[in-house]
């Protein structure tokens, strides 16, 4: 799983694309910040109503990602506004890309994702626990049948309660916990029918009948890692946030701790997934073990805390796409900082009847 910088993204003048902005606000904000006058930012989304499209330099409303003219346009935008980088930043977004990224390059486009085959163990939960097992890293119990669930339960190998979700899941869509046979029933038939009434049908669509998993429940402590690996996926850095409060899938409040333990397991994992860019890791702790929860191979919603820590992974990535050399400093952290998201509102651009439907 080698990854090689497109030497056609080398210029000293850069434009980057952030596909799949949406309320990323933040992450435009770090790559303007980076590029310090070297290039523009631009923000694209399959929704005008985008908070990320307030901070960009330019917007573009995309086609949804799984229409056949989303990568077409992609290419004619690129060409267009001479784009240099494309960094994607939604599960679905990367699997797309990473599929087409020979087509960006062929015109002189980089795209900031990982291999296909890191993207599909990311984006697949079983997978992930495939890859897990395989390379002998710790991983809850997981299930693609429910009769494997009740067996397991009937051996006492695991124990209520059961978690169940969608085996292509993002945030905490369709994630629900059983307490007895008859709620694994119930509730993996709510989970389905959620799946299918949501953007999560489009990947479940592989395998519509082993959509779901059923996941004993670990009690421990939540870790959030940002495991970072430069574009030829060589380990750079590990950085641990202590979650201390979550909401909507996402780590709301956090602490930046100095464990090494928990930095040489983001080393192990660096070192067989061989992701490029970030890798944002949720894991366990606890019984002297670290468990893999899911792994996204893309800036996830911790990151922000990874930057105000010290960490510059927008300016490493620049720095990376131009051929420079990336200080040290860039990649490394302060400890002990508490931090917490906080809500602001923006007025969007544009006329107001517009993103009316």
């Amino acid at each position: 799983m080698k990854h090689r910088t497109d030497k056609s993204a080398i210029n000293q003048h850069l434009n980057i694309l952030l596909t799949s902005s949406g309320r990323r606000g933040y992450l435009v904000n770090y790559f303007k910040e980076a590029l310090n006058g070297r290039g523009i930012v631009h923000a694209g989304n399959s929704s005008p109503c985008a908070p990320a499209f307030y901070y960009a330099d330019q917007c573009v409303i995309t086609p949804l990602i799984y229409d056949d003219n989303y990568v077409p346009f992609l290419l004619e935008y690129c060409n267009a506004n001479n784009i240099s980088a494309i960094i994607p930043l939604f599960d679905v977004d990367l699997m797309i890309l990473a599929k087409n990224k020979k087509k960006f390059a062929e015109q002189g486009v980089g795209v900031v994702v990982s291999a296909q085959e890191v993207i599909d163990i990311c984006n697949d939960k079983w997978m992930t626990y495939c890859f897990c097992e395989e390379h002998e890293i710790d991983v809850p119990r997981t299930f693609l049948e429910l009769e494997d669930v009740k067996k397991a339960l009937a051996k006492k190998e695991i124990q209520f309660p059961i978690m169940i979700k969608p085996r292509w899941g993002m945030g905490s869509i369709a994630v629900y916990e059983a307490d007895t046979y008859k709620e694994l029933e119930i509730l993996g038939d709510k989970v389905k029918k959620d799946i299918f009434s949501s953007y999560l049908k489009f990947e479940s669509k592989i395998e519509k009948e082993k959509c779901i998993l059923y996941q004993e429940k670990l009690v421990a402590q939540e870790y959030g890692l940002d495991i970072i690996n430069d574009l030829n996926g060589k380990y750079q850095n590990t950085i641990v946030r202590k979650k201390i409060a979550m909401r909507s899938g996402e780590t709301d409040c956090a602490i930046i701790v100095d464990d090494d333990k928990i930095k040489k397991f983001g080393l192990k994992i660096s070192e067989k997934l061989e992701h490029i860019g970030n890798l944002d890791v949720d894991v366990f702790v606890g019984d002297n073990k670290i468990y893999v929860l899911e792994m996204n191979a893309r800036f996830g919603g911790g990151y922000p805390f990874s930057h105000m820590a010290g960490v510059n992974l927008p300016a490493a990535i620049i720095k990376w796409l131009l051929g420079e050399l990336v200080d040290k400093e860039l990649i490394e952290k302060t400890f002990g900082h508490f931090y917490q998201k906080d809500i602001q509102l923006i007025e969007l651009p544009g006329n107001a009847e517009e993103y009316k439907s």
